[in-house]
């Protein structure tokens, strides 16, 4: 018979290969710490007040705070009350990036989040459940004194929720409220070098259109976007890994191919995750850098989706392969119980980011968070999917201890057994007890990482919660997945060493094989016909007699 490497290697190569995963991995961690800026950035913003002289409402016309062609500003209301301006003609821009600087299409991505300063007043106090509405446009030019081009326009509505923390009387007038930071827009590419936000606040006293909104003193934006050398780094990792893993791939999958058995179960999903590691490590992202692919955001997370689903169902059966009866095992069907919420929860995740992302292609000032439903059923979602990843995380824990229990019952069987048969199964258990622990730290890692990228991305909406992620922690668990998934193809690929019992016998036990063989059998416990990739897969094999 053909046994994997993991069982084959001998105990000095196998240190070997576990030292340089393990440098590999601080390595991982220390080009995010050492090399690799932050993430991402952010930038603040405050609106200029321009005014609009425009006497045709249907011309088009673009308000640049500086530069060549800038509006007429205003600095204050009381100004604009002064000169007669009406809040109808009075238009709030924000060039972005700051005088002196680019936008670069490494930077990905560019979410900006809209804050209002709104004084109190006596007279003009926020209502109970205000609702801004908002005329917003977005334009883009790639120097600075081509014509702006519109990118996109479209009429929002922003729930206010503010608090006023002192006494609502005439000495605290003028004094401001304290207002939640409000999802503004989110676009998946920078491809151009400036970009131009107009916001105006039509007033409509017959529609009740921005009335009971409070004395809107100004507006402050701000642009979050990735660090340009932190995509380099990415983008390298992705590249360095990528042909690691398919090349490891396709040798393993050769070796399961040479054998004279079709493959098991355990094979197919272990090959079946080598394809989603190396579908989410494809590095398509470098096209990006050239090409306005606003899409890639939403892409990117399908890929994640699929990896993580793959690795959860991997696991699930990696555990569940050697705790089932020998009649039921080598089953797909038999694990529609744990694999199907994993699949449901990952369909989940893919409506809720097509709900947002998804509409976001064609209107960038869309959010789920706009609405007080919107705000809850995403903040709901977090909190489940947070949840379901720690009750997900014990129940594997569960399988492992089960899976350890079950190897401790067949261990009753080593004593009987000559000292150097023994020693070959307690150093098969201790291997594999330690690739078990190696899993269970990667599933804690990986689930770790999931609620923390839960929690980072939505405090962008909600503002007042954050997590300081390094991208140490990016770069350290994305080579995690990778090494992992190596190891597991490379220890699970069937041995070029190939040798039937009795040759096994010989080299455990000179001159005892038939006591050898005896004892074979006590342990396995009539599995001689069983197929499997390693001995523990046999072992752990319980037959319906048993």
């Amino acid at each position: 018979m053909a046994g994997a490497i993991i069982e084959n290697m001998s105990t000095k190569k196998l240190v070997i290969l576990g030292v340089t995963l393990l440098l590999f991995q601080a390595l991982a961690f220390m080009v995010g710490g050492l090399i690799a800026p932050s993430p991402t950035s952010a930038v603040q913003y405050i609106a200029t007040k321009c005014v609009d002289k425009i006497k045709n409402p249907q011309e088009t016309k673009w308000f640049t705070p500086w530069g060549v062609n800038q509006c007429e500003k205003i600095k204050t209301f009381k100004e604009a009350m002064a000169k007669r301006i009406e809040a109808n003609n009075i238009v709030f821009a924000a060039h972005i990036p700051m005088p002196k600087n680019e936008m670069s299409p490494w930077f990905q991505f560019m979410l900006v989040i809209l804050q209002f300063d709104i004084a109190f007043k006596m007279y003009n106090q926020i209502e109970e459940g205000a609702v801004v509405t908002i005329d917003a446009g977005l334009a883009y030019r790639d120097d600075l004194v081509s014509e702006w081009t519109e990118m996109a326009h479209s009429f929002e509505h922003r729930n206010l929720k503010c608090n006023f923390t002192a006494e609502k009387t005439i000495e605290n007038e003028d004094r401001f409220y304290v207002c939640d930071p409000l999802p503004f827009m989110e676009v998946g590419s920078v491809a151009h070098k400036y970009y131009l936000i107009n916001i105006r606040l039509p007033v409509n006293e017959r529609k009740k259109v921005n009335i009971g909104i409070g004395e809107i003193r100004d507006i402050r934006l701000v642009s979050i976007h990735q660090n340009g050398g932190f995509t380099q780094v990415w983008f390298a990792m992705k590249t360095f890994l990528t042909p690691s893993i398919l090349i490891i791939m396709i040798w393993y999958w050769r070796r399961i191919t040479l054998m004279t058995r079709p493959p098991v179960l355990l094979e197919k999903v272990i090959f079946a995750l080598g394809i989603s590691m190396t579908f989410i490590n494809i590095p398509v992202e470098w096209f990006s850098v050239g090409f306005n692919w606003t899409w890639m955001l939403l892409f990117g997370d399908i890929r994640q989706g699929i990896f993580y689903s793959m690795l959860l169902s991997f696991w699930i059966i990696f555990c569940g392969e050697h705790l089932m009866d020998q009649t039921e095992r080598n089953r797909f069907s038999v694990y529609w119980k744990q694999v199907g919420p994993i699949v449901f929860g990952s369909f989940c995740l893919f409506i809720f980011d097509m709900c947002e992302r998804g509409v976001q292609l064609t209107n960038p000032f869309y959010s789920i968070w706009a609405s007080d439903v919107g705000t809850e059923l995403a903040m709901s979602f977090i909190i489940v999917a947070g949840i379901c990843a720690c009750l997900y995380f014990l129940f594997l824990c569960f399988m492992v201890f089960q899976v350890f229990r079950n190897i401790s019952g067949k261990r009753t069987s080593l004593p009987a057994m000559s000292k150097a048969r023994r020693l070959h199964y307690e150093g098969l258990i201790f291997r594999f007890k330690f690739l078990m622990l190696v899993t269970l730290t990667c599933a804690a890692m990986t689930i770790i990482f999931f609620i923390i990228s839960q929690v980072n991305e939505g405090h962008w909406h909600w503002g007042d919660r954050t997590v300081q992620v390094n991208s140490a922690f990016f770069t350290g668990i994305y080579g995690m997945w990778n090494l992992y998934v190596f190891a597991i193809m490379f220890l699970y690929a069937p041995s070029h060493k190939r040798y039937d019992n009795e040759q096994s016998s010989g080299q455990c036990i000179a001159g005892d094989s038939g006591a050898t063989s005896g004892e074979d059998i006590q342990l396995t416990t009539t599995i001689t016909h069983v197929d499997g990739p390693t001995e523990i897969y046999k072992m752990t094999g319980k037959e319906a007699q048993e």
